[in-house]
């Protein structure tokens, strides 16, 4: 078995520890206390027209342009999309489909960089006065959820029936500390977004949710927040996964989401009158009404046994990963590394390869030798129910899996695999080692692409 010594190591899946809902995974936060480094200007950056959910931007700069860092190369195609713009100051050297990490082809621009990182002057703060100019100045930043799915934010805060603001700064996933380094070192940008969200969106109450692993964190917002009305910070349970939305709904105000929403579709914190924002998210927010400077870089966290030099590191979006690992020194010369993860370990993917781009939401780059990163041999079910207990949306994985493999419609709906959140812990739980997660993700892939063609 993997040593637990050292930075990364099998220290992930040591026995579980059961909570009513999710899983106590150990934390892994050794890169939490150590101040942010901004890495390097890299030669290329290659930059995504799709980094978030809905419509891919369309491309507005053409092979040769000169782009300065906050230039606009993509401009949102729809009302659920995202502007992009330019990280870095240089020229294009193409624009061309690429195949993102997950798989999916999308266009993406790649530039040259100059390494002089020119600003672009049409990087002025927005002249914000109401909902719909706070909306619209949203909208110009390309500002999506970095912590999540990249859902772009202008649409999440929409909607006229929103009574609480969630800051979500659970930051529940191990090893990744990216929202912690933000709470401490640009908590002032944190409180500004807040303010200005509550006041042209009308929101009279905004939690801070944050685990309770993260005292310095807790202690720091709790001193800004003092005296201003509304707003609170909220000690969450160590319990993974304390950020996903519905948990995080329920443990600071005891209200539900519903599984089916007024429109019916599934439902959202908004039909019970939240709206929930990454806390780094509505910081990039209060940096972007100050500067005027829109979503061009990313806080990444870069651990595991295999890296160097584990640290946080700011990066233009569009850096590839292997440049990232470069800069925190490599792959140490005594390890063979087994598997890159981008993201968390328990909702994160592995990447084939270290030449993919850092996107807005990505938040971690997991680098794990090949005796770390090698999977335990899968055995029979045993019925045991720990996936069930694990569960926080209280579905059933094993009976999913039957419905699935018998591609049954009507089960899988009785069974409510839609809302599944693919956090992991049924893997997590299980004692065989089977992959429950991925099966629970192939099921509900399946069961909403039927539901698309009309159900059965």
């Amino acid at each position: 078995m993997p040593s637990k010594k050292g930075n990364g190591g099998n220290r992930l899946f040591k026995s579980l520890k059961r909570s009513a809902k999710g899983a106590s995974v150990p934390h892994v936060k050794a890169t939490a206390g150590q101040p942010t480094v901004k890495m390097p200007v890299p030669e290329h950056v290659i930059i995504p027209m799709s980094m978030h959910i809905g419509a891919p931007a369309e491309p507005v700069v053409k092979k040769g342009d000169t782009v300065m860092v906050g230039t606009l190369i993509g401009k949102a195609a729809g009302f659920v999309s995202a502007n992009i713009h330019s990280s870095v100051s240089g020229t294009v050297q193409d624009v061309a489909p690429m195949r993102m990490v997950n798989g999916a082809m999308t266009t993406a621009i790649a530039i040259k960089t100059d390494g002089q990182q020119t600003v672009d002057p049409a990087c002025v703060p927005p002249t914000v006065t109401d909902k719909a100019s706070l909306l619209a100045a949203i909208q110009a930043c390309g500002l999506v959820g970095v912590g999540g799915a990249g859902f772009p934010t202008h649409v999440k805060l929409a909607a006229d029936t929103i009574d609480t603001l969630l800051i979500n700064a659970a930051e529940c996933e191990p090893y990744l500390t990216t929202d912690c380094r933000e709470m401490l070192e640009c908590s002032d940008t944190i409180i500004s977004g807040i303010t200005a969200v509550m006041k042209y969106c009308n929101i009279p109450t905004c939690i801070i949710g944050i685990e309770r692993n993260k005292p310095e964190c807790i202690d720091q917002m709790n001193s800004l927040v003092r005296g201003m009305p509304g707003v609170s910070v909220k000690p969450l349970p160590t319990r993974y996964p304390q950020g996903a939305e519905k948990t995080l709904v329920e443990t600071c105000t005891g209200r539900e989401v519903p599984q089916v929403g007024p429109s019916g579709k599934p439902g959202l914190p908004a039909d019970v009158g939240c709206v929930i924002m990454n806390v780094t998210s509505v910081s990039t927010l209060g940096k972007f009404l100050k500067t005027g400077m829109p979503l061009t870089t990313k806080r990444v966290t870069v651990e595991g046994d295999a890296i160097a030099k584990p640290q946080n590191v700011e990066v233009p979006i569009g850096t590839l990963y292997r440049d990232v690992i470069e800069a925190c020194g490599g792959i140490k010369s005594d390890v063979e590394l087994g598997k890159i993860v981008f993201g968390g370990p328990m909702m994160g993917g592995a990447a084939p390869s270290a030449d993919f781009p850092v996107l807005k939401q990505n938040n971690g780059l997991l680098l794990f030798s090949k005796k770390a990163a090698a999977l335990p041999e899968a055995s029979a079910c045993i019925r045991c129910g720990r996936c069930i207990d694990a569960c926080p949306m209280g579905l059933e994985p094993v009976v999913v899996a039957e419905s699935f493999n018998n591609k049954d419609f009507d089960a899988l709906k009785a069974r409510c695999v839609d809302l599944c959140v693919a956090c992991g812990s049924c893997s997590y739980a299980c004692p065989a080692k089977r992959p429950v997660s991925q099966t629970m993700t192939l099921a509900k892939a399946w069961y909403m692409a039927e539901l698309r063609k009309g159900g059965k």
